[in-house]
């Protein structure tokens, strides 16, 4: 397994956890639609919550948050569409991204509500 892969795969553990501890409900971990991943859809007072998480070894190349791009954030909202679909989801829902940083003595950042891709209509 490539060592990028291992710190992810750290990161989203360590962000489940923190999500857990904080009181969300776990609903799926990694659901997948086309080329989208979800990392984490988590449940908490009414809100679904499809969770982003970004690790970083260290700082080298930015604060983890800032990976999540325009693009990323389109991709997710595909997903998060497909999902909400599959489950016959049509309540609230918001978008957060988990930044960890291992070299800070893994500092976890939480940005709720992150942000909210905007629909164009078109489906795929």
């Amino acid at each position: 397994m490539a060592k990028h892969h291992k710190i992810g795969i750290l990161g989203e553990k360590m962000a489940l956890e923190y999500l857990l501890k904080q009181g969300y409900q776990l609903k799926a971990k990694n659901w997948r639609y086309g080329r989208a991943e979800i990392d984490l859809i988590v449940f908490k007072e009414n809100i679904l919550v499809f969770v982003e998480v970004k690790t970083r070894k260290n700082a080298a190349f930015g604060p983890p948050e800032l990976a999540v791009t325009p693009k990323k954030q389109q991709l997710l909202f595909e997903a998060a569409a497909a999902y909400m679909h599959a489950q016959n989801y049509e309540e609230e829902i918001r978008f957060d991204v988990i930044a960890i940083q291992l070299s800070a003595h893994e500092a976890i950042k939480h940005f709720e509500d992150a942000f909210f891709p905007i629909w164009d209509g078109k489906t795929n």
